[in-house]
C-alpha cells in the first residue's frame, strides 16, 4: 500500500510538472506571437517588462524576472515550499519561454493579437494555476499587501495594479494600444477561469414539490444521481417543507425534467450553474501535493 502511494503521489507531482512546463511554454509563445510585435501590454509584470522593453530595450521576460526575484525572497515563508518551488521553476521557465522562444510574429493587427494573445496566453497560466504554481507578478504583491493590510482585498489591488499598468502603456504606446491591452486582459481572463475549471458545465437543480419524496427516488433509480433534502420555510405561509437539491450534468436536463413533469405538474423547480463539481459521479477531489 505504502509503494501504492508513492506511486500515485509521483504521478500527482509529475502532472502538476507537466502541465507547469507545458503552460509556460503556451503562454510564453503569447509575447512573440502576438502581443510585443504589437505593443500590447496585459498587465502584470510582464507589461512593465514590455514598456521597460521599450525605453531600455532589456528584455521582457528578463525585466519581468528580475522584478520578481525580491517578491520570491519577501513571500518565501508566506507561501509554502511546494508551492514555493512549483511558482520558481514556473516562474523562471516562462520568462525564458517569452525572450527565447523562436517564433516570429502570426499578425500585426493589434485586434486580432489582443484577442489571440489573450486567449493563449490565458490558456498558458491557466494550466500553471491548475497545476497549483502562479508565475509570481502582481498576484504575489496582492497576497503579500493582503496579509500586511487585510482591508485592502487581493482583486481589487490586481485590478488597481493592472489599470495603472494600462495607463503606462497607454502613455508609452499610445491609447489605441493601452485600449487593446484591456481586451487582451479580459479575454485572459476567461479564458484562465475556462481552463481552471474545465469545459464542461453542469447544473444544481433545486426542486420544490409535495411529491418531492417519488421525485427523490426516480432521481436515485433512474438517473443513478444522488440528492440531498434541504429543509425550508415558505415566507409567506411559514409552512415548512423540504427542497430537493441535485447536480446534475447538462445532458440530464431533459430526463430531470420529465420526471419531475410527470411527478407533480405545479412543482417549482430552478436551476444554477454548477462550475466545478467535485466527488462520487463527476471529477475526483484529490488532496493537492
Amino acid at each position: 500500500m505504502t509503494d501504492l502511494k508513492k506511486v500515485f503521489r509521483g504521478n500527482k507531482r509529475f502532472n502538476a510538472w507537466a502541465q507547469i512546463v507545458l503552460g509556460c511554454l503556451v503562454g510564453g509563445a503569447a509575447y512573440p506571437l502576438f502581443l510585443t510585435p504589437n505593443r500590447i501590454a496585459p498587465g502584470g509584470l510582464t507589461g512593465v517588462g514590455m514598456i521597460l522593453n521599450h525605453y531600455f530595450g532589456i528584455p521582457v521576460g528578463t525585466a519581468s524576472l528580475i522584478m520578481n526575484i525580491p517578491l520570491f525572497l519577501l513571500s518565501y515563508q508566506a507561501i509554502g515550499g511546494i508551492f514555493f518551488l512549483r511558482s520558481l521553476g514556473a516562474t523562471i521557465l516562462f520568462s525564458l519561454s517569452i525572450d527565447f522562444l523562436p517564433f516570429r510574429p502570426m499578425t500585426v493587427d493589434p485586434l486580432l493579437g489582443s484577442v489571440y494573445g489573450g486567449v493563449v496566453l490565458g490558456i498558458g497560466l491557466g494550466l500553471i494555476l491548475r497545476s497549483g504554481a502562479t508565475t509570481g507578478g502582481t498576484d504575489m504583491i496582492a497576497k503579500l499587501i493582503h496579509r500586511k493590510f487585510p482591508f485592502i482585498s487581493v482583486g481589487m489591488f490586481l485590478f488597481v495594479i493592472d489599470g495603472l499598468v494600462v495607463i503606462a502603456a497607454g502613455l508609452t504606446f499610445g491609447t489605441t494600444e493601452a485600449l487593446y491591452a484591456m481586451l487582451c486582459i479580459f479575454a485572459s481572463s476567461k479564458v484562465i477561469d475556462t481552463v481552471m475549471v474545465g469545459f464542461v458545465s453542469n447544473k444544481a437543480c433545486f426542486i420544490v414539490s409535495d411529491r418531492w419524496e417519488r421525485i427523490s427516488v426516480r432521481i436515485l433509480r433512474e438517473m443513478e444521481r444522488g440528492a440531498t433534502h434541504l429543509q425550508a420555510k415558505g415566507a409567506y405561509s411559514g409552512t415548512e417543507r423540504p427542497v430537493l437539491m441535485c447536480v446534475i450534468s447538462r445532458q440530464e436536463l431533459p430526463m430531470i425534467k420529465e420526471i419531475v413533469r410527470q411527478e407533480d405538474g405545479n412543482a417549482f423547480v430552478f436551476m444554477t450553474e454548477a462550475f466545478e463539481v467535485l466527488g462520487e459521479g463527476f471529477s475526483a477531489l484529490n488532496s493537492p501535493d
